[in-house]
């Protein structure tokens, strides 16, 4: 679980610190040294107010979630890990749609706010941005929290994945030309998808649990004896790619299903794409 939570910090943390670089950046470009300084204070604000909005959402998920009968709280959480998955699966989409114009758009909204003198423009960017990566964190942490409640490791987890997500930018910032933002985002979009199947496959366990959903078999096979997921190793690789050694049909038939149409999903986009280019 604490890898989990480290992945999310560090690879939420990576988009937001793109898209404030990319404001930074143009900042910096501008022949007006006030227009800039000014600026700037508007981006830093609107990071300070994403980010307390995201505090905000955790205050308000935390609350209404302890404010539950124990019965309704596990329904509770057996819907926020299915919907941090769908969140998951809808960020891939979004990014694969739009990830290539993302700094264009940014840059064109930017020189807009610049002929109308709109700082506050900036603000808003940077909240939004903040404020988005945030509260898909907040998501996504509190349904991999759903699953297993906090460890010692977590908050070191967290501090971790803050960590890496600095030192991920600042390589790629200085070494652009041998570290690839593109190779960058597909590998950590193809860790995102796991994921989000390790998410959708705990779901369905939780609704088999509560009766909402039929088991369908027994195990149909047995391969702790290569990766046992009830072990360290084995269960780290059970929270990060849903792998299960001793999958019932339903397992299977989730797993299975979840692929074929992730991989369709994703070749429709791309195909859209590369027509529209």
């Amino acid at each position: 679980m604490p890898g989990q939570v480290a992945f999310v910090i560090w690879r939420e943390s990576v988009e937001a610190l793109l898209v404030i670089g990319i404001l930074n950046a143009w900042l910096a470009r501008q022949a007006d040294p006030t227009f800039a300084r000014r600026g700037r204070r508007f981006l830093w604000g609107g990071v300070a107010a994403g980010l307390g909005l995201a505090v905000v959402l955790g205050g308000v998920l935390m609350g209404f979630s302890e404010a539950l009968p124990d019965e309704a709280q596990d329904y509770f959480q057996t819907g926020m890990v299915l919907i941090a998955a769908a969140l998951i699966l809808q960020m891939i989409f979004w990014l694969r749609r739009h990830g290539r114009s993302l700094k264009r758009d940014l840059e064109e909204g930017l020189e807009q706010a610049r002929r109308d003198a709109r700082h506050w423009s900036l603000l808003v960017l940077a909240m939004l941005a903040v404020a988005r990566e945030g509260s898909e964190t907040v998501v996504f942490l509190y349904g991999i929290l759903a699953v297993e409640p906090a460890e010692a490791g977590t908050v070191g987890a967290i501090v971790l994945g803050f960590a890496a997500a600095l030192l991920t930018y600042w390589l790629l910032q200085v070494g652009s030309r041998r570290l690839s933002w593109r190779l960058f985002f597909r590998a950590t979009e193809i860790m995102l998808l796991f994921l989000a199947l390790s998410l959708v496959m705990t779901g369905i366990e939780h609704l088999v649990s509560l009766g909402l959903i039929p088991g369908l078999t027994g195990p149909l096979w047995n391969s702790s004896f290569l990766i046992d997921d009830s072990g360290t190793v084995g269960g780290l690789v059970s929270a990060l790619t849903g792998y299960r050694a001793r999958p019932d049909l339903l397992a299977f038939l989730v797993y299975g299903g979840y692929w074929i149409l992730v991989v369709w999903g994703l070749s429709r986009a791309t195909a859209r794409i590369e027509k529209a280019a």
